[in-house]
Order: structure tokens, then sequence, then C-alpha cells
């Protein structure tokens, strides 16, 4: 039996491609054991899944000014020893790393055990972490054609994101009636990210009267984020996060509005869904869900709203554009050939696993 050691963590888009490679992997009877964070979100994603996990210490490499920069190299070492120790004990065939800080330590640890390393990386350009694993990786497979500017030739291969195999299996009918909407209006499904998003959230409660007259609208907002005022309001429902169901969501939208944060807009590009992206803005981020709506946008798939320019007036226009222009957009997204990521990704684990 094969033997493969998945980590990655910190945030759900450094765990959700791991869990859409599970099914596959077990049904080529791999051993899979995952290493993560001791408490982060993927801890009870992978749990829930029912794969053996293991937590490891972990610190924040970051790029400024901020006291734990003294303290978490030491967190660092301690995770590193951690994996070194976990690498020994299950002596996988290969490793496959989503990224994220705890993914550091272990790719390092498989590299000194002379385990063959696949990296994954989401956004348009490499992160502090996936920068630091490259050199050991074997692979390293990512979602944009303009990515593979940004890594070793020999190691660049476009896979896009795996992709739940639940996520494509959603019912239009289910999703209206888990939230109470009728089939009679067009459904636009708002998505600010697994925290939500205030920006987002704010500018779709302010034109909601408007957009009412036209849409029904599902939102999911983030925890700590609904609006007591709107609960009951005909034609709106909110919800703070959307697990299992979120697949029926998905196939009852007619258009969504989301960020742009990797993951989310490679499933929405294999939903083959009419869209918004609204990506962070760059004083808030190192900028790479910017890059990743405009990939997007260039390849014809999307409509991008950048947060700077976000208006009521601005999101209205958006909205009617996107929407009256659905199905220009869905015969460019049919046309994308990124559309088996789990296969792709898979080939390539084996590959390695078997030599």
């Amino acid at each position: 039996m094969k033997k493969i050691i998945l980590t990655g963590g910190g945030t759900a888009g450094h765990v959700t491609p791991n869990l859409a490679l599970l099914p596959t992997l077990q049904e080529r009877g791999y051993e899979i054991h995952y290493i993560g964070t001791y408490n982060g979100i993927e801890r009870k994603l992978i749990e829930g899944a029912g794969i053996p996990y293991d937590g490891i210490s972990s610190g924040k490499l970051r790029r400024y000014f901020d006291l734990k920069n003294f303290t978490d190299p030491f967190r660092v070492l301690k995770g590193y020893g951690q994996a070194l120790r976990l690498m020994k004990k299950y002596r996988p065939d290969v490793v496959f790393s989503k990224g994220g800080f705890v993914a550091v330590p272990v790719v390092l640890a498989a590299k000194h055990y002379k385990v063959p390393t696949i990296i994954h990386e989401s956004d348009m350009t490499p992160g502090l972490a996936n920068k630091i694993c490259i050199p050991s990786a074997a692979k390293v497979c990512c979602n944009f054609p303009e990515t593979l500017s940004y890594l070793p030739a020999e190691k660049a291969v476009l896979t896009g994101s795996p992709i739940r195999r639940e996520l494509l299996e959603g019912d239009r009918l289910t999703g209206l009636q888990y939230t109470g909407l009728s089939a009679i209006k067009p459904v636009i499904l708002v998505i600010g990210g697994s925290l939500g998003s205030v920006a987002v959230n704010k500018a779709v409660r302010s034109i909601l009267p408007k957009l009412l007259d036209t849409y029904q609208v599902i939102h999911i907002c983030g925890k700590g984020n609904l609006d007591e005022s709107l609960i009951g309001r005909e034609g709106y429902v909110q919800y703070e996060y959307v697990d299992a169901p979120l697949r029926h969501l998905f196939a009852a939208a007619d258009l969504i509005v989301s960020r742009a944060g990797a993951n989310s807009i490679c499933e929405i590009l294999a939903l083959r869904k009419p869209h918004i992206l609204i990506p962070l803005s760059a004083a808030a981020s190192r900028g790479d869900q910017i890059l990743n709506a405009h990939s997007f946008e260039k390849q014809g798939f999307s409509t991008v709203l950048e947060e700077e320019n976000l208006t009521d007036e601005t999101l209205l226009q958006a909205v009617e554009h996107t929407y009256q222009n659905r199905q220009k957009f869905i015969d460019a997204m049919n046309q994308s050939t990124l559309s088996d990521a789990v296969g792709t990704v898979i080939n390539l684990i084996a590959d390695y696993a078997e030599h």
C-alpha cells in the first residue's frame, strides 16, 4: 500500500484542495496521513473526513515588523523537529503540500528523508511559504497560465485547482427548498470568503432594495455578520457559514458575487457560473486576489470590480452587465481546459509514489 502525507493549513483555501483529493486517493488504496497546525481550521475539516491528523508547531514568517517575528522562528524549528519524527514514523512514498506556513517544516522534513514532494500554488505569484518550499519540491502545480513564469520550468505544471467532487453534484431545487426562495426570479449568491467580507456585505445590503426588484439574494456573510434587521426579508436569506448544503446553493445560483481567493474562483469556474469578483484590496493583502481576478477577466470568465471602485452604482452596473451577458461568460468558461485538476494531480502523485 502506498503512503501519502498531505499538508497545508491556516485558511480554508489551504485545505479544501486536499479534501478534493481524498476520495480518489482512498479509491486507489493510499494510506493517508495529514499534518497541520494544532488548532487550525484544517484540523476540524480533516478529522471530519476521517483522516488521521497530526498537529505540529507553526509560526508565521512575516515581511513586516512584529514582535512575534522574534519567537515564531523557534516555533518553526520545533515544527521541523516534529515533522522529522512524523516522517520517520509514517515513511510516506510522497508528500502533497497545499501551502501555508505549517507546510514549510513538513516539506523540509520530506527533503531530509528524500521523500518527493508535490506543491500546489493557488495564487498568481507564489506566497512566501511556497517560495521557501519550491527548491525542495519535485513538481509545483498552479492555477494560472501567468504563474508558470514565476516557477522553475522543469517543475511547473498547469493543473488548475482540485475541486471537491460533491460541489459538482448540487441540485437547484434542493437549494431553493433549503433557502425558501422561488424558481421565478433569478438568484444571486454572495460569498465573502471563509471569514466573510465587511466591504462586500455592506455594499450588497446597501443596494438590496434595488436588487430585490429583479433578483433574490443568498448571502453567506461570515461569522458574526448577520444583519438581524433583514431577517425575514422576502427574497433575501443570510447565513454565517454553509457547509454541506453549499453545493445546492451553487446549483441554485444564476449569478455569483465573490471575493477572488484562488480556490473559490476555481470552484466557480468548474461550476461554469457567471460571476463578479471583488478582490481583496492591495492595502489589505499582498495583492494576489487582484492578480487572480484580472487573470480570469483576461480569459473572459469574470467581471471584476475592485474594492476601491466599489459603490452602490458600480455594483448595480456590474450585476446588470454580468447577468445580461451571462451566456458569453459561460461560453468562455466552457473553453477552459482546466476541468480535471483532481485527475492531473493524482497522476502526478502516482508517478512519484511509484518510483
